[in-house]
């Protein structure tokens, strides 16, 4: 049976547009665009994804050695488009065991990236970039030629991950990290490319799919 469409805050389900309302609903948090079922790991699910974003694939590349691609989720519709992307990688755990990292860019007010977190809302909340960054990452957009630095936050999330945020090319961007001690790979020089980059020819591994993207 196919998996249907949830809320991207509570991953509550959803009631599809009717002739009443043309928004679909969750019964805690109101009209929301909706979040698909996760997509699998590989060229397929890669090129759908692509071809729905209103924002950026962002994912590590490189990729941490020995990691993989693991997955993709996106929130909107047919009629919105997906206004939220979320790309999961996996490998081991820098100080043990596996870990895995989810990157999500979206539009202001979906609630992706906070529902990930483990945060209440749909934004990281005024005063999160008060201090000097935590972190800088190289992101790359559309034009392959633009490269430029990006700062990021730690922000307070459940004691089982460790999560960034920023912003980048006017959405925000997230980076959830489990178990909390992998959020030390952020501390290493790391770079997100656009998987929506024309022309990209990037060979990309692909792993088993992700449950992380399912929670």
């Amino acid at each position: 049976m196919r998996a249907e469409p949830t809320c991207p805050r509570c991953a509550g389900p959803v009631r599809a547009p009717s002739l009443w309302s043309s928004d679909w609903s969750c019964g805690v948090h109101g009209a929301v665009l909706p979040r698909q079922p996760s997509r699998r790991p590989g060229p397929e699910g890669l090129a759908a994804t692509v071809r729905d974003a209103r924002v950026p694939v962002w994912t590590p590349w490189p990729l941490p050695l020995s990691w993989l691609v693991t997955g993709f989720t996106t929130v909107g519709d047919d009629r919105s488009g997906a206004r939220a992307v979320a790309v999961a990688v996996s490998g081991p755990g820098l100080l043990s065991g596996p870990a895995d990292m989810v990157v999500i860019a979206e539009e202001p007010g979906i609630g992706l990236g906070c529902h990930y977190a483990g945060l209440e809302g749909t934004d990281p909340g005024e005063g999160f970039d008060d201090s000097p960054p935590h972190v800088k990452l190289d992101v790359s957009g559309p034009a392959a030629t633009c490269v430029h630095s990006v700062s990021l936050w730690a922000v307070g999330a459940r004691p089982d991950r460790a999560v960034y945020v920023g912003e980048a090319m006017g959405n925000w961007l997230w980076a959830v990290l489990w178990p909390a001690e992998a959020g030390v790979l952020m501390l290493e020089h790391q770079s997100l490319l656009d998987l929506r980059e024309p022309g990209m020819n990037v060979d990309l591994p692909f792993g088993a799919h992700s449950p992380r993207l399912d929670e």
